[in-house]
């Protein structure tokens, strides 16, 4: 797995605070950017963050490249439909050599599962191969591929957005390699805006945890936000 962040908002923070201060504020957002003292900008981001008025946080933006997921991944993550996709697509990609498949830990941990796994990949990847050298096209071709083939896709998601996904996506009860993603992405976008992203993560990190029954029964530490 390859989880990079191409490109973000400079400064997410300093502009977040003029956005949500230029409501109030007799000068416009670029000037509250250049003149907003440190403490200001702290100031504010504190009421947005404590008092759930997060509209300003989607001003700001995160584009990730993410390469060497399984297909079941990211048909769990373009669910999260406040966002932008592209992904390599099955349709018009040329697969000519046998492409890597993703096994899921419990599976590779045990030999004879793994090779059964590989096999029933293996197989499903020559037929595939069987009709696209027959003429089948490859849009129809790929009915045959399993979830298990590895894509590559592109994904952006203001920051508002990304909290939310984090909360659910970090969560213990999160598919382990969904988690993996999100736990990524929040390893890379934590230093673009320290204060914003200081209790992301796991609802549980923030209040009670919203599964009930379902809860995991091992909350990650309570942060208390300054």
């Amino acid at each position: 797995m390859d989880v990079r962040l191409l490109n973000s908002t400079p400064y997410p923070e300093r502009a977040i605070a003029a956005a949500a201060r230029v409501c109030y504020a007799p000068v416009g957002a670029a000037e509250l950017v250049e003149t907003m003292s440190d403490d200001e900008v702290r100031r504010i981001l504190r009421i947005i963050m404590t008092s759930g008025h997060l509209s300003a946080l989607e001003h700001a933006v995160y584009t990730f490249a993410i390469d060497g997921v399984s297909r079941a991944m990211t048909h769990q993550l373009v669910r999260h439909r406040i966002a932008s996709y592209n992904q390599q697509s099955q349709r018009y990609v040329d697969y000519r050599e046998e492409p890597t498949f993703i096994v899921p830990p419990h599976i590779e941990a045990d030999t004879a599962m793994h090779e059964a796994f590989l096999a029933a990949c293996a197989e499903a990847f020559r037929s595939y191969r069987a009709l696209i050298e027959a003429g089948v096209a490859a849009e129809d071709a790929r009915y045959l591929l399993p979830n298990a083939m590895e894509t590559k896709i592109v994904v952006t998601m203001n920051m508002r957005e990304l909290l939310h996904f984090f909360s659910l996506r970090s969560c213990r009860r999160a598919q382990w390699e969904i988690r993996e993603v999100s736990d990524r992405m929040l390893e890379l976008v934590d230093s673009t805006a320290p204060y914003i992203f200081m209790d992301a993560g796991a609802s549980c990190r923030r209040g009670p945890c919203p599964e009930g029954k379902m809860a995991c029964g091992e909350p990650f530490e309570r942060i208390t936000r300054e």
